[in-house]
């Protein structure tokens, strides 16, 4: 695997860094990995480079860098940063950051043109959205937050959406829970969702007191099978 800090530049002129990790063995698919609240740090680096190691090319927006660029916060120290960082955010600008990062990676040597959206909390919501977006093919949302805010939008959902729902989640209340099940019953031809019982929010942060070791393997065990369906061209 190898990591490096490409530029992004928009329309307008300006840019922005993402991560990226090639895989030794690509398969030819991208994956744009979007980010908890605290920004590209070591646990979304970590997450890139699992997916590379399993042959995707995998890239991390910062998505914050209309605030400022570069951050990596410490879930444990740095909530509040992260909370104002949030708030700030524009999602419709994040949404069109993460579609630049899927162009980016299509015009990589051996890309297939195929590329999926993986997110967690915020980046969750996210790939929610993307999951709309002509040129993403998969998504994957981990616990994604006010998920239930927007499903009036639901039935916009073009590529096929797998929402990991944790049932202890304090930010995703039981109600919250039923309707996006509900919901996504309504289109369960691209929408599935999979539930796990006795875990909160941020299950699969790894490193974090909350990582819960099964779930997230049950998670992404699936994500992957997600990707490697509508990702991967057949050998």
């Amino acid at each position: 695997m190898v990591a490096s800090t490409v530029t992004l530049r928009t329309g307008a002129g300006s840019s922005f860094d993402a991560y990226l990790a090639g895989p030794d063995r690509p398969n030819g698919a991208g994956v744009v990995v979007l980010q908890e609240i605290f920004g590209v740090n070591a646990n979304m680096r970590s997450v890139a480079d699992e997916l590379a190691a399993a042959g995707f090319t995998a890239i991390v927006p910062d998505l914050f860098w209309r605030q400022q660029s570069g951050v990596e916060l410490d879930p444990a120290t740095d909530r509040e940063r992260a909370t104002e960082l949030m708030k700030g955010l524009d999602p419709d600008l994040a949404v069109q950051d993460a579609l630049l990062a899927a162009d980016y990676v299509r015009t990589l040597a051996g890309a297939n043109g195929k590329v999926g959206a993986v997110g967690y909390c915020l980046g969750g919501k996210l790939a929610y959205l993307l999951s709309m977006k002509a040129g993403i093919d998969a998504a994957a949302s981990y616990y994604g937050v006010a998920i239930q805010g927007a499903l009036d939008r639901i039935g916009a959902v073009r590529s096929p959406l797998l929402l990991h729902i944790a049932e202890e989640d304090t930010l995703c209340p039981p109600e919250a829970q039923a309707a996006i099940e509900q919901a996504a019953g309504q289109h369960s031809d691209r929408v599935t969702v999979m539930r796990y019982p006795g875990v909160g929010h941020a299950f699969a942060r790894r490193g974090s007191p909350v990582f819960d070791r099964p779930s997230a393997e049950r998670a992404d065990k699936t994500t992957k099978e997600l990707l490697r369906a509508n990702l991967v061209d057949p050998a």
